[in-house]
């Protein structure tokens, strides 16, 4: 066995050795010099130091194409179309496009480097996106492994709708020696102009999440980048069932606030669904309890995936969230209008919900969700 194990073993230490040399090879030897890159048929013209991956070449100019993922190339939003031939598409691009984009070579930046002068194409909008500095008024907890954090904006204001996200620009710390960035929604309300507030939980080993659990402290100043992303409140009267479970609640919180504050779409009926797997997972209990008491086209159903004992007191339902989902849509919500999805959370709930409302005669293109990456 020892043999057998031995070879490929090796072959994988040869090679993770051989890609470490090549990447500083790449970095220390090839000066690439200045370098162009022509934007939109030259609308823009930047110059800038050649070598590096062309989401962080773009951002370091004021130019932020969206990442949830930090330039990772786990996320798949950093598309943008390259005219100039950069070579086939890697294979970490590939499970991100569908062969549409392959045939027009659309391209993630976080993947391509800038080794020559390039003419690409990016949506106008993202011309707008800034970076903000901020500081932390406050930072709590809302379970064991979520922290409120709260934002004050300096200088300037922001202007976002309800369901888009920021990224958090995370600095090097400890053992962490370079900059990134992680897309995280906003929950509060676009009224509120001068703060903005993330939900972030704790993932083991994640690097942004590490530092605002471990690192970041009240008081602290931090720059975020945005407003990005396309999840947002569509204009009919269709009700939106919408479903999250932990940190997913961020936009949901927002479009709430956003709708009960402004009388926005009178004619939808909002059903929220709320997924946790006990009592010590759920958080803005009271708060969306007293919303729903009080706002009569929004309804609220959390539910436990574990049996809570007597001793807890729980009045709340209990199972997946899938199987509450289904039996609401069944028989317990007014059909005459028609139905919107809006789902937050990881993919494995994300597909199961959509599962569920297919299987409830609910349209797939009338399902909008928000993959955490």
């Amino acid at each position: 066995m020892s043999q057998i194990l031995t070879g490929p073993l090796a072959v994988a230490g040869v090679s993770t050795i051989l890609a470490l040399v090549i990447a500083i090879l790449d970095k220390f030897l090839n000066n690439y010099g200045d370098m162009e890159v022509s934007i939109n048929s030259g609308k823009k013209k930047l110059t800038v130091k050649g070598g590096s991956p062309l989401l962080g070449t773009l951002a370091a100019e004021g130019i932020f194409v969206p990442s949830a993922c930090g330039g990772r190339g786990s996320c798949g939003a950093c598309k943008c179309k390259v005219l100039t031939d950069v070579g086939p598409h890697l294979p970490t691009e590939l499970p991100y496009m569908i062969p549409k984009e392959i045939e027009q070579n659309i391209r993630l930046a976080c993947q391509i480097k800038v080794r020559q002068n390039l003419e690409i194409e990016l949506p106008e909008e993202l011309f707008s996106i800034k970076k903000f500095k901020a500081k932390v008024e406050s930072l709590k907890d809302l379970t064991y492994d979520i922290k409120e954090l709260y934002l004050a904006l300096e200088d300037q204001g922001i202007e976002f709708q309800a369901g888009q996200y920021l990224q958090l620009v995370v600095p090097p710390y400890g053992d962490i020696t370079e900059s990134t960035q992680r897309a995280y929604s906003m929950s509060s309300r676009p009224s509120d102009k001068k703060h903005v507030e993330l939900l972030i939980r704790l993932v083991p080993g994640g690097i942004a999440t590490t530092w605002v659990h471990k690192h970041l402290k009240q008081g602290d100043t931090v720059e975020v980048v945005g407003p990005f992303g396309e999840f947002q409140i569509h204009d009919t009267p269709a009700t939106m069932i919408c479903v999250a479970g932990g940190s997913g609640m961020a936009p949901f919180k927002s479009m709430l606030h956003h709708m009960h504050e402004t009388g926005a779409f009178p004619e939808k009926e909002i059903w929220y669904f709320f997924g946790a797997r006990t009592q010590k997972d759920i958080f803005y209990l009271d708060e969306l309890s007293k919303l729903s008491s009080t706002w009569p086209r929004f309804h609220f159903v959390p539910a436990l995936s574990e049996q809570p004992t007597p001793e807890e007191g729980w009045q709340g339902e209990v199972g997946l969230i899938t199987d509450v989902l289904d039996r609401y849509l069944q028989g317990k919500i007014d059909k005459s209008k028609g139905f919107e999805g809006y789902l937050c959370g990881s993919p494995g709930m994300i597909n199961a919900c959509i599962n569920v409302m297919k299987k409830n005669a609910m349209a797939e293109d009338k399902i909008y969700f928000d993959k955490f990456a």
